[in-house]
């Protein structure tokens, strides 16, 4: 569910940059090529075409790539949009196919060992490892190539000021190309969903506020809505492990904003300053209201512990109905996604709730670009046949190919009259749902230009279609509360040693804040006794440093 509807980058980890900072300058010392810039090695320019046509060059041309492995596809060699595209653009690709779950080991090792390929596609390729490679030559910038060559690049650009920020790296190179997957209920995935036909039974409205929202879990609690003569309900069970459904990733923005998840989770920037919310005296407030819940058994124990499977054999109980209310990103999370039961469809999202001090907030998430999707090395002696090449994926057709497969077989040109999700007028349709092991596509991965309005182009399916159901719960109740005054902290370029630092504390900080989250929440310490160690505690574990070297990153990026 997470590819399908919107990743976002990955973090690097403590291993990762330790690796880095031993191996970053060894290329050239260990035989591999010296550092080449987009300016001095190239294609003889008889071999090129004009930019923006097709083929991209007048001779086959061979680039080695480096890919990620993926489960749903067969084999990228004999793939069906791999020859088609190579039938296009005359470029034929020699695959070197990593294994998704060891592609960071298999990263850094080719990486030190200097015996890597012309182009690394997919590995995901952090920020600090743009900065630690490009700045040692290994990874070319790409700045002059796509001024030259870049045509759907500049194009992009140019209707979005915003991702060319987002991969310019603080010393102003551009060292990747990004993977554009924009999924508008993600950007809002901080959700609340309620069992609509308990509301309807017991003759309650939406909750719109905290204490509204205490007095139906209230009533589901002790008033039977599943009527069966058993006070067997359950007012609120969340899966800390599921999509988007923390304990605090809904209810904690009724009293200060809280984007729970990243990098940065659980911090913001206001007036230009980043700070964190879980020192707050608004997090405290928080925090006992969502003591009162649990002391008065509105809140289960098992939400600090169950995953999504244990929660969706409640959601699905085959007797009665038994849950009122759960958090995550889709329904999915405590409910069998279209299954037969169809009770996944019976719930809707409570809109952003007020708190007692006004707080009213739908935290922005941007998980809809992958950075460090497509690189190209100092191996490549033809860096602006690359760049080409992975240009030409942005295209409107060619992202519908290697995304979703061929026309008119699984997808086709939107008819006369058909609406998109979001209700203009559609431009394509999908034919095939996504998820399916196949050879006829590369199946999200690589460039690739799905923006919100591609996406919410697709034909809707009708009022019961997933995509519309998620598109109107986001566009109703959450869009309406995006902050205005503050802001969720954006994906940050770091040095080597900024990244080490800051993963180091954040681990620490944050499996803190965790444990005295659950602790507060269930009783286990006293928030009025021990708030004030609380705050000294994460005073002691340099959450100011934290604070700090994310500033300097972030004021760079400025």
């Amino acid at each position: 569910m997470k590819r399908r509807y919107g990743i976002g980058i990955l973090a690097l980890t403590l291993f990762a940059t330790a690796v880095l900072a031993g191996c970053a300058g060894t290329a050239s010392e260990e035989g591999g090529a010296e550092p080449a810039s987009s300016e001095s090695a190239g294609a003889p320019q008889e071999l090129l075409t004009e930019p923006g046509t097709y083929p991209i060059v007048n001779e086959k041309t061979t680039l080695k790539v480096m890919v990620r492995g993926n489960p749903l596809v067969e084999d990228f060699a004999t793939n069906e949009f791999t020859k088609w595209y190579e039938e296009k653009t005359n470029v034929h690709i020699e695959w070197e196919v990593v294994p998704e779950q060891s592609m960071q080991e298999k990263l850094n090792l080719v990486l030190a060992s200097g015996d890597y390929p012309d182009v690394i596609m997919g590995l995901n390729v952090s920020p600090a490892q743009e900065m630690i490679y490009g700045s040692e030559g290994v990874f070319l910038p790409l700045n002059e190539l796509i001024e030259k060559q870049g045509s759907q690049t500049k194009k992009l650009f140019a209707d979005r000021p915003d991702i060319q920020e987002a991969i310019t790296a603080p010393d102003g190179n551009i060292y990747s190309l990004p993977e554009i997957n924009e999924c508008y209920h993600c950007s809002q995935s901080q959700k609340m969903w309620i069992y609509e036909p308990w509301l309807t039974k017991l003759g309650l409205s939406m909750p719109t506020t905290t204490d509204e929202f205490y007095e139906v879990l209230k009533a589901f609690k002790t008033q039977d809505p599943n009527g069966n003569g058993q006070a067997d309900e359950i007012a609120l069970s969340i899966s800390p492990k599921s999509w988007r459904s923390s304990i605090d990733a809904f209810l904690m923005n009724a009293f200060i904003y809280n984007p729970a998840y990243g990098n940065t989770k659980r911090l913001y920037v206001k007036d230009g300053k980043l700070d964190a919310a879980f020192n707050k005296p608004e997090w405290k407030e928080g925090l006992k209201y969502l003591n009162k819940l649990y002391a008065e058994g509105l809140l289960t124990p098992e939400s600090f512990t169950q995953d999504d499977n244990q929660l969706i054999q409640v959601g699905e109980n085959p007797d009665t109905v038994l849950l009122g209310a759960s958090t995550g990103g889709h329904q999915g999370v405590f409910t069998q996604l279209l299954g037969e039961s169809g009770r996944w469809a019976e719930y809707v999202t409570v809109p952003a709730l007020k708190g007692p001090n006004g707080v009213q907030y739908a935290p922005n998430d941007p998980t809809g670009m992958t950075t460090g999707t497509f690189i190209i090395t100092n191996k490549a002696q033809n860096p602006e046949v690359a760049l080409r090449w992975a240009d030409g994926l942005y295209e409107y057709e060619h992202t519908l190919r290697s995304n979703y497969g061929r026309p008119d077989s699984e997808w086709r040109d939107a008819k006369d009259g058909e609406l998109g999700i979001n209700g203009q007028p559609a431009k394509w349709s999908e034919l095939k749902s996504f998820g399916e092991v196949q050879n006829v596509h590369w199946a999200q991965t690589g460039p690739a230009l799905r923006s919100n309005d591609f996406r919410l182009s697709a034909v809707s399916k009708g009022e019961d279609d997933l995509e519309v159901i998620l598109y109107n719960e986001t566009k109703n109740n959450y869009e309406p509360y995006l902050p205005k005054d503050v802001a969720t902290v954006p994906p940050l370029f770091m040095t080597n040693e900024q990244a080490t630092e800051s993963a180091d504390i954040a681990k620490t900080v944050n499996d803190y804040v965790d444990e005295m989250l659950a602790r507060f929440i269930i009783g286990d310490a006293d928030i009025e006794a021990e708030w004030d160690t609380y705050v000294k505690t994460l005073e002691t574990m340099n959450l100011n440093r934290l604070l700090e070297i994310y500033q300097e990153a972030y004021t760079a990026m400025q």
